[in-house]
């Protein structure tokens, strides 16, 4: 039996306190169905960081994974950009 592909985000670090955990923010534009205007949509994910290498800053690629803690079911996977030290 084959496995289903697992979804895949990118978004920016911003905090980065706990072990082994970063919390992420994913942002994006959806377009208002009756005004049309732009409005941006943000969801604050808590992503595995298992050798504490992501900073506040950094956008990452992360991907779903079995449930690891009560709020956690993400798994980071690649640096896209390194935030300034």
């Amino acid at each position: 039996m084959k496995r289903a592909t697992r979804k895949v985000r990118t978004g920016r670090v911003v905090s980065d306190r706990m072990d082994k955990t970063v919390v992420v923010l994913i942002e994006r534009l959806v377009k208002h169905p009756m005004y049309g205007k732009y409005v941006r949509k943000r969801k604050k994910c808590k992503v595995h960081d298992e050798g504490n290498q992501c900073r506040i800053g950094d956008v990452i690629r992360f991907m779903e994974t079995r449930p690891l803690s009560k709020d956690k079911r993400w798994r980071f996977v690649e640096f896209v950009d390194r935030a300034e030290r």
